[in-house]
């Protein structure tokens, strides 16, 4: 992986343990697994914009494309 990518990974995981793991203790590594799970397609995934998907959140993204994939 180059610099680009170790920079995007670097990103990802600070986010996730500044929201997710840093916010409180965790009982069990379910319920942590849970919370990041669900921070991921909550807030993450709701909200990163991607220049490759054309400056659109995934969510977007695929809500957009979903119709034309079953029109083909």
């Amino acid at each position: 992986m180059g610099n680009v990518g170790t920079a995007a990974a670097e990103s990802f995981f600070a986010l996730l343990q500044k929201n997710v793991l840093n916010t409180r203790s965790w009982a069990t590594r379910d319920q942590l697994r849970i919370a990041i799970v669900t921070w991921i397609e909550r807030t993450y995934n709701q909200r990163r914009r991607q220049t490759r998907l054309g400056r659109l959140t995934p969510a977007t993204y695929e809500t957009n494309i979903t119709p034309t994939a079953h029109a083909a």
